[in-house]
């Protein structure tokens, strides 16, 4: 979480914009090859293919897993107070708010619910009837879960945040498997016709630029940064007097 790694999500984010901007049919050449592939009359076939459905799934699944471990961490702390963290405390904040605010907040109620962009599939020039718009326009027809931007895709590459975490040695390897997990996901709704290659990219940049924040935030300024130990105290303060309050109601020593 450099700023090297910043300039790089600027960078991609300034020539798919540009790009994409100006030459808009590029997203529709991109997801004709989808397009084609024909399975019973079904354009966008792989999107029938029960293996890559499967696929599908199985990556939301892995995404849940890894975020149930910071969350059942909390959640035995706030219901045992006294215990010590299983997880480091700036951890479980890092990993939890990003999630909430990457996938959660940006990509699927900010933008998905309001950026009206027609889906793939939907569009005139792959059988649909909502006027195709480019990625940079939200006056599309689409009321409501569009495809600006893809919420899968932020959530396979909201990993770069866990990658964060790994141990130096481990940390290039995992950012580029946490990549390559969040460009794997976005091309797999690309063929089944839900996406547009620019709803790919731009899912990935947002979701690192809050990754990036967020961990600026808790470990690198000086100014906001914060340990471990702290975070585990300020729950401690708010959970521990509730506990022992519903403790003493049943009749329980507190502790």
């Amino acid at each position: 979480m450099n700023r090297t790694g910043l300039l790089i999500a600027l960078a991609v984010a300034a020539v798919v914009g540009v790009v994409f901007g100006l030459y808009p049919e590029l997203d529709l050449r991109l997801s004709q090859p989808f397009y084609e592939i024909d399975r019973g009359g079904n354009k966008f076939g792989l999107r029938t293919d029960d293996m890559l459905i499967m696929v599908r799934e199985a990556s939301m699944w892995l995404i849940t897993a890894i975020a149930l471990v910071p969350g059942l961490a909390l959640t035995i702390k706030l219901m045992l107070p006294r215990t010590k963290l299983k997880v480091p405390g700036r951890a479980i904040v890092f990993m939890l708010t990003t999630l909430a605010l990457a996938p959660g907040l940006v990509a699927n109620i900010i933008l998905k619910d309001n950026w009206g962009r027609p889906r793939p599939i939907d569009v005139p020039q792959f059988g649909g009837s909502e006027p195709f718009k480019p990625w940079w326009d939200p006056r599309g027809v689409c009321p409501k879960n569009c495809s600006f931007v893809t919420g899968d895709g932020a959530g396979a590459f909201w990993t770069m945040a866990p990658a964060a975490l790994a141990p130096p040695a481990w940390r290039p390897a995992a950012y580029a498997a946490a990549v390559a997990f969040g460009a794997g996901v976005g091309v797999l709704r690309m063929s089944f016709g839900g996406h547009f290659f620019s709803d790919v990219a731009f899912a990935g940049v947002f979701t690192f630029i809050i990754v990036w924040l967020v961990h600026g935030w808790l470990y690198r300024w000086p100014r906001t940064r914060t340990t471990d130990e702290v975070i585990e105290q300020g729950i401690e303060r708010v959970t521990i007097p509730p506990h022992d309050f519903v403790m003493r109601l049943f009749g329980k020593r507190p502790g």
